[in-house]
């Protein structure tokens, strides 16, 4: 059985000795993590398709969603991926000790805001094995210390991965053992939950109710994000071709990812002339449609859509739409049955565009473009540890700047607090640039 504790307290003492590493070796690291990676390629397929062999047999039972064992899946263009997320990542600034701001208090006296690693952290994730990569990249460059717990039907990719990344920190004298773990049981999350006297936040990326159990069985922090329901609204001015290549990209890129559209809202002004064209489209790229009544009673051949569908996360090629009086309409809709993850409007309107990006309550609000592009790698943060709705610390695709905080540092030559009580000296609070 495995010692969570010990691994948890090898990975606290870890990140306090990572402070110490300097830019230059962990971008080196990360180098050669990538060329590691791409050398190991075929050793990594090979035990991906072990785990798909598994869980195939796992979907025919419906053991596992099709969204699940579609995110399961590793090939050459995700592999490409992983070794150039982890490229990407070395070549970003290295914020670990950077003074965020300066201010005098008084004559001799200086605080400095400085941007430190958060700690230790656990992140818990199902079905997703190039999220090792991605992570433990982002870990290394923000020199934050993880114990990594993969889903059961991805075991060999999971460790396949692990170890190519463990052997590589090996490879150099200078890293502190037991900045990165791997763990593998149910046990292992119950264990790790409990550990709040070494763990300073713990992430999950899966389920609801993944996500759900953590919040509802850990005093340590949680950052992350439960479902994905994500909405497009098409305002009144919604230019067509823009409608029918965003709402198409939107939905079938990759309907698995929690960042895929799953319900689409219609400016009732425009349904006669936009949804025909847009059911074609999106029948035409394999979606089912479910619609309210103004839908049906505008378009044939779609199924009925009731309550429940505008609270659900397909992961799938299926889509929910709905006919709304106007822009209001749609706000009121999104900020009552979204997950405040992303959420996008299409509108020649600057006016309407600014009043949605500005009334609607997510972590991603977009203007005429696709929600997929909600993603670390695509904003440019090399990679992402997962994507959080929470509106405290991080929000949104979660890169190194969401792995830092803050440290103040006060700087004296023996100031007593006294002086200032009696008067004897003042503040002076001056910025100091």
């Amino acid at each position: 059985m495995t010692n969570l504790e010990e691994i948890a307290k090898k990975g606290k003492e870890a990140s306090i000795k990572a402070m110490l590493l300097n830019s230059d070796l962990k971008n080196e690291v990360l180098f050669k993590i990538a060329q590691n990676l791409e050398t190991s390629k075929d050793f990594i397929l090979s035990a991906n398709e072990k785990d798909l062999a598994d869980a195939k047999k796992m979907l025919e039972n419906n053991e596992i969603s099709k969204s699940a064992y579609n995110r399961l899946k590793l090939d050459e263009n995700k592999l490409k991926d992983m070794v150039q997320g982890v490229s990407d990542i070395s070549k970003l600034e290295d914020l670990v000790n950077k003074t965020l701001w300066k201010k005098e208090l008084a004559e001799g006296i200086e605080l400095h805001k400085v941007a430190c690693p958060i700690g230790l952290i656990g992140v818990i994730f199902e079905a997703r094995p190039d999220v090792i990569s991605q992570i433990s990249a982002l870990a290394i460059k923000s020199s934050n210390a993880v114990v990594l717990k993969g889903g059961s039907e991805a075991k060999n990719t999971n460790t396949a991965i692990f170890e190519v990344i463990n052997n590589t920190l090996k490879s150099f004298p200078g890293f502190p053992e037991g900045f990165i773990s791997l763990v593998y049981t149910r046990e292992d999350v119950s264990e790790m939950l409990k550990l709040d006297k070494y763990f300073d936040l713990i992430i999950p990326r899966g389920s609801n109710s993944l996500v759900k159990f953590i919040k509802e069985n850990t005093k340590i922090p949680v950052l992350g994000h439960s479902d994905g329901i994500c909405h497009i609204y098409i305002d009144e001015t919604a230019d067509i071709n823009k409608v029918l290549k965003i709402c198409t990209d939107a939905k079938c890129q990759y309907p698995s990812a929690c960042n895929s559209v799953e319900t689409i809202l219609i400016n009732k002004k425009v349904v006669s002339d936009i949804l025909p064209k847009l059911c074609e489209e999106l029948k035409n790229n394999g979606v089912l449609i479910k619609g309210d009544k103004t839908c049906l009673e505008t378009v044939l051949g779609i199924e009925s859509a009731t309550e429940a569908d505008w609270k659900t996360e397909y992961g799938e090629k299926v889509v929910s739409i709905k006919c709304v009086e106007g822009l209001d309409e749609a706000i009121e809709h999104i900020n009552l049955y979204g997950s405040h993850h992303t959420d996008a409007i299409i509108t020649e309107n600057k006016g309407n565009a600014e009043k949605f990006m500005l009334m609607v309550d997510s972590a991603g609000v977009y203007h005429n473009i696709s929600t997929r592009f909600a993603d670390g790698f695509r904003y440019g943060f090399g990679a992402e540890v997962g994507i959080s709705t929470n509106k405290t610390h991080a929000r949104g695709p979660v890169g190194i700047e969401g792995l830092m905080i803050y440290k103040y540092k006060l700087y004296g030559s023996g100031d007593i607090v006294s002086d200032f009580t009696t008067h004897k000296r003042s503040f002076t609070h001056k910025t100091i640039n």
